[in-house]
Order: structure tokens, then sequence, then C-alpha cells
């Protein structure tokens, strides 16, 4: 998560939000954190020009006016927003919810540990696995590699 890029966290509880905000910085997560309650606000904040595109979101899945669920569905089907990792960083262990948002393009899936070591754990994890993890530049582009006569792996599979 070492980019200029923000952090998107989209969450409902202010204790949590407060929790993770002191996580991330007990770790030295220097990127901005950007914060909205609820899928609706996030998906605001997404469509704003002026805004920064996030380097990761970090998703709750229960939520008000739009659940966390609902929110994946919409930028996973959205060519400008689906390259975005989204982690589910929640309290639901449903396995339907877990297996859900893994259909719709989850990168990750963490329930929220109640310990607080525990919790700081899980997001330095999180955050190693990110730097070292290659992410592309920008999303897909299929003009550009049609020019490099290039496909992508399944593409032949058809």
């Amino acid at each position: 998560m070492r980019s200029s890029k923000p952090i998107l966290l989209v969450e409902d509880d202010s204790a949590d939000v407060l929790i993770i905000t002191r996580v991330l910085k007990e770790l030295e997560i220097k990127n901005k954190l950007v914060t909205t309650s609820n899928g609706e606000e996030a998906f605001e904040y997404l469509q704003k020009n002026e805004n920064k595109k996030p380097c990761i979101i970090l998703l709750d899945l229960n939520m008000p006016k739009m659940s966390g669920i609902e929110f994946l569905k919409i930028i996973k089907n959205d060519d400008k927003f689906r390259d975005i990792p989204v982690i589910a960083l929640t309290t639901s262990q449903s396995h339907f919810d877990i297996a859900e948002c893994f259909w719709h393009g989850i990168a990750g899936y963490i329930i929220k540990p109640i310990d607080y070591k525990k919790f700081v754990k899980a997001v330095r994890i999180m955050d190693l696995y990110w730097m070292l993890s290659e992410m592309p530049d920008e999303p897909r582009n299929d003009s550009m590699l049609e020019k490099l006569n290039i496909g992508y792996p399944d593409d032949n599979l058809l």
C-alpha cells in the first residue's frame, strides 16, 4: 500500500474507523485514509474526477443504504474501477458472503479480529502482501494489446 494513492475505507462503524486509523498509523502506513460510511458514498467518491483513485479499498459488508456486496458488484462491473483491489474487512463469517465476494472479484476477505494485536497483525500481513504484489499501472487496454499482437492467456481457450 506504499504509494501516493489513498486508501478508501468503506465502514459505517465509527469505532472501527478509529481502530483502523490507529493501526495504519502504528504500522507507519502513510497513505491518506479516505473514509465513507456506506457503498453509496464510496461510489460517489470514486465518480468524482477530482478525487485520486485509491490504491486499495477496505470494505465492510454490513452497512446501511448500499451494502458492501452491492458496492463490490457495481465497481467490479465498471471498467474505470474494476482494477482497484478490494479487501473485505468485516465481521461476517457467513460462507455465503465469502463465496459471493470472491465470485464478484474481491482480492481478499479478512474477518475483523476482536483482539487489537491480532487486528494489527492482520493489517501488517495485508500491507506486506500489497507491497510485494505487482499491480498494473493502467487498467486492461485491448487496443494496446492488439498493437503488440498479444492476447490474454484465456483468449485462446475459446
